[in-house]
């Protein structure tokens, strides 16, 4: 029997509480052979010692009643047996795949997903509800509008300090700072290279998966909020050009005061 690489891997996803990256499975492998070697070399050792003789291993229960719970079962072919000493990368991604289709075809409210750290199981929001009533959890806080608009400055432009954001909204921004850094989705990078040394904010891996993206390059492009436009509007807010008489709409006759109070061909100090 062929050995079974979907049912292996299921097995890890669910065994693992954490994000199981294609690293993590690949690591797994090689512990697998690691082992094997191991055995193989302390049998070879222990035979040697008893002079070529290996003696049965001897049975510790009636075989008329059931084996202790706990006992490990014998190796299973589709298993054990046949274990590819190298598992791909292109291998395990194929094989999630199709492990999640299974699921979203099952609709029985559980999801494979792929995050920034790496693949894990995970219940279907429909199922939400019935999850926090489990864990006596209250129903989650929506962030505002305004936290909202401060997230999507720290995505875009981070690491971005609290004048930046300030400069850009045109309002305060501590409490929408603060309401993201109690939620984890921002967390402070260090301090920019500016007078008083203010911090710097950035997103957070919480962020990735509360947008449902495995990177930063998969934002979305955005044309109000990339990071040259930003760095163009608040050089300009910060530094505004002065508007001489023409862009304030007047017309070439009516000079400034102090220039018309000056007699033609003298300087306003010799006058």
């Amino acid at each position: 029997m062929a050995f079974n690489l979907k049912k292996v891997l299921k097995a890890l996803l669910l065994s693992s509480s954490q994000p199981l990256a294609i690293r993590d499975i690949q690591a797994a492998f090689t512990r697998f052979h690691e082992q094997g070697s191991l055995a193989l070399t302390d049998a070879t050792e222990e035979a040697t010692a008893t002079g070529g003789e290996t003696k049965p291993a001897e049975v510790a229960h009636d075989p008329g009643e059931p084996a202790e719970v706990g006992a490990e079962a014998p190796e299973d072919a589709e298993l054990y047996q046949d274990v590819p000493s190298l598992v791909t990368a292109t291998q395990i991604r194929e094989v999630v795949d199709e492990i999640a289709a299974e699921l979203r075809a099952a609709d029985d409210g559980l999801l494979l997903i792929e995050g920034s750290n790496g693949y894990r199981l995970v219940t279907h929001p429909r199922f939400a509800r019935w999850v926090r009533i489990l864990r006596a959890e209250p129903p989650p806080l929506k962030l505002s509008q305004s936290s909202v608009e401060t997230l999507a400055i720290v995505a875009y432009r981070q690491p971005v300090t609290r004048g930046e954001i300030e400069t850009i909204r045109g309002v305060s921004a501590e409490a929408g700072v603060n309401k993201l850094l109690e939620r984890e989705l921002i967390y402070v990078v260090g301090r920019a290279d500016l007078p008083g040394r203010p911090i710097q904010y950035g997103t957070t891996d919480k962020f990735l998966e509360f947008v449902g993206v495995k990177s930063l390059d998969e934002l979305p492009a955005s044309d109000v909020l990339s990071s040259r436009q930003i760095d163009e509007w608040l050089t300009n807010a910060m530094n505004p050009a002065k508007l001489s008489d023409t862009d304030m709409g007047l017309s070439d006759e009516q000079l400034p005061l102090e220039s018309a109070a000056t007699p033609a061909g003298e300087s306003p100090a010799q006058s």
